[in-house]
């Protein structure tokens, strides 16, 4: 019970620094997550509110990567398993409670896609100082991939255009 406390402390923590973050300019640039064994960062101007792991309506005949629809503040979103779309690998089956870390991070309401991605646990909030360098997009990369940084400890970031996702055709066609 004390780790739902802790959890749901953190998470409202996070909301009132990305809320302060949006209303008072660039104090941090990222979203900091984990999926999959990797870091992302999310673009603030492109992240919408952050949900809590909920129970998804699973959809026959989609892509592998879409893990269902849910009901998120009386909204219907699809669901997107951030790493097994990354990878193109099939996502790792998890039961609830290997799922309490989970989120599900929407996108921005003006991106006009109600889709949230399915990650595996929130890392806050970055800006420009928590990075000691940084490199461009590799030429292979996806395109929705942004710049690489390296942290203050070495750990490297990945930057995921949100905006770029929400328009890729493949990302669109979630029919298998």
């Amino acid at each position: 019970m004390a780790n739902r406390q802790a959890l749901r402390e953190l998470q409202a923590r996070l909301a009132d620094r990305l809320q302060i973050a949006r209303t008072q300019g660039v104090a941090a640039s990222w979203l900091a997550v984990e999926a999959g064994g990797k870091n992302y960062l999310f673009p603030l101007s492109q992240s919408g509110e952050i949900f809590p792991w909920v129970h998804m309506q699973p959809v026959p005949y989609t892509q592998p990567w879409f893990a269902g629809v849910a009901n998120l503040r009386g909204g219907l979103f699809g669901v997107v398993d951030l790493a097994s779309y990354v990878s193109g690998q099939a996502p790792l089956l998890k039961n609830e409670l290997t799922r309490t870390d989970s989120r599900l991070v929407a996108l921005n309401s003006a991106l006009e896609v109600n889709c949230a991605l399915l990650i595996d646990k929130l890392a806050g909030l970055r800006n420009q100082e928590a990075f000691s360098d940084f490199s461009e997009k590799a030429p292979d990369a996806p395109e929705f991939f942004g710049n690489q940084y390296v942290d203050l400890q070495g750990a490297t970031w990945q930057e995921i255009n949100l905006q770029l996702l929400a328009q890729q055709a493949h990302f669109l066609t979630i029919g298998a």
